[in-house]
This record gives structure tokens, C-alpha cells and sequence, in this order.
């Protein structure tokens, strides 16, 4: 059985990446509580000081819509929405296993 898996970039203003770092990784801190989400990962890369990557694995493509509707995860968009100037769903995977996924 396949997971549903995303990869997404999010754009963010000039000098504003490590603040969305923090914000996503208070979602990520947030996910821990919520079986359904098996990976939450984000990544920078020296080449694109003003973009973040996270990679997603969700039991679901159902359960990861639901957590978009949770309160923490509005707070969260609310006060990241302001610094963010773009975000890419580079891909909507189906995530066959391997190591962190169940």
C-alpha cells in the first residue's frame, strides 16, 4: 500500500528563510502528535538563500488535508502567509517505503 507523499518549496522574502525555518519546524514539532504523518522534513540549500524545502509522507492523501484544517497548522500559515512570496508543489508522490516510512 502506497503512501501519499508531497515535495514543496516555499519562496520566502529577502533575509525571512530562517524565520520560515522556525515555523516549519514548529509544524514539524506539531506533526509528532499525529500518527497519520510518518516524514516531515525541511531542508535549505546554499544555492537559494531565500527558498525552504519540506518533504511530506502521509498515511493518506486525506489525512494530510485534514492537518491543513487543524488550529495550530492556521496559527502557523497566518503567521508565516506575510514572508512568504511563492510555494511550488514541485511533486505529489506515492511513497512506496524506505527507511522513516512505515
Amino acid at each position: 500500500m502506497s503512501k501519499f507523499g508531497l515535495f514543496g518549496k516555499f519562496t520566502v522574502k529577502e533575509g525571512q528563510r530562517d524565520t520560515l525555518v522556525d515555523f516549519l519546524m514548529e509544524a514539524s514539532d506539531s506533526m509528532e502528535s499525529l500518527d497519520d504523518c510518518e516524514v516531515y522534513l525541511v531542508s535549505i540549500t546554499d544555492d537559494e538563500p531565500n527558498s525552504v524545502y519540506v518533504y511530506e509522507v502521509w498515511s493518506d492523501e486525506n489525512t494530510h488535508q485534514a492537518s491543513l484544517s487543524l488550529e495550530e497548522t492556521q496559527t502557523l500559515i497566518k503567521r508565516a502567509k506575510p514572508i512568504i512570496t511563492g510555494v511550488e508543489r514541485i511533486s505529489t508522490l506515492k511513497t512506496l517505503g524506505g527507511k522513516g516510512v512505515s
